[in-house]
């Protein structure tokens, strides 16, 4: 289940499944259209305990790379998977979703941007893959992100989402002659049939719940952007 805690006085979203994973807020976000938040990444470096967080540069990609220590850099990628205790890391969502994978038997994490294209291309279970978990010790949060009733898209990008799991049902709806699909609900359906059976999804939508997330729709193409945050 998730919750609201504080950072100082700034709100993040946690749940009740993961200790050290979080989602930011409008009031906690680190990345901006001027670059990092400083303030906001220095409390949440206080935070978690770390005097390092690792971002990547998102490209609405399936590609999923490694942390390592000393490295910043991390091109075109949209997961990044964490084995150290030194680091934390972070990606930015402003409607996409966040997925944060945590395999609780090897001690490792990731966090994935799955917006449509990502999702098209299965990067959540892809990461699972490339943790080489079990399926069955991963505990999967699914964060803030634009839900069913917000998120229409056209028959090309539907077909490609529904190809993704065996059972589409409930995952979308028609509605005034628009197709609108559940990118929360999507994920965790191809998350359930890889196997992962720990999984809890978020219930704030970014569009609706706009007073507390940024949504990249409803805000004109913000440049404003919250967070999934892990550390190990």
């Amino acid at each position: 289940m998730f919750y609201f805690d504080k950072i100082k006085d700034k709100y993040i979203l946690k749940s009740d499944f993961l200790d050290k994973g979080f989602f930011t807020t409008r009031q906690s976000f680190l990345t901006s259209k001027e670059g990092i938040v400083l303030e906001n990444r220095n409390d949440i470096c206080e935070y978690l305990d770390v005097s390092e967080l690792v971002s990547p540069v998102q490209v609405h990609s399936a590609n999923v790379d490694f942390v390592r220590p000393g490295k910043t850099d991390y091109p075109n990628t949209d997961t990044l998977i964490l084995d150290n205790d030194k680091q934390a890391v972070f990606l930015n969502f402003a409607d996409c979703t966040p997925v944060i994978l945590y395999d609780k038997k090897q001690n490792i994490a990731a966090i994935s941007h799955a917006g449509w294209r990502g999702t098209a291309e299965k990067i959540a279970p892809k990461t699972v893959l490339k943790m080489n978990s079990n399926p069955k010790d991963i505990i999967a949060l699914i964060g803030p992100a634009i839900s069913l009733s917000c998120y229409n898209v056209g028959e090309d990008v539907f077909e490609k989402l529904k190809s993704t799991v065996q059972n589409f049902e409930g995952l979308y709806r028609f509605f005034e002659g628009q197709m609108f699909v559940d990118l929360k609900a999507i994920n965790a359906r191809q998350l359930e049939e890889t196997g992962v059976e720990i999984i809890d999804v978020c219930p704030y939508c970014t569009y609706l719940d706009n007073d507390m997330f940024f949504s990249y729709r409803k805000e004109n193409a913000t440049a404003n952007r919250h967070n999934a945050v892990i550390r190990l």
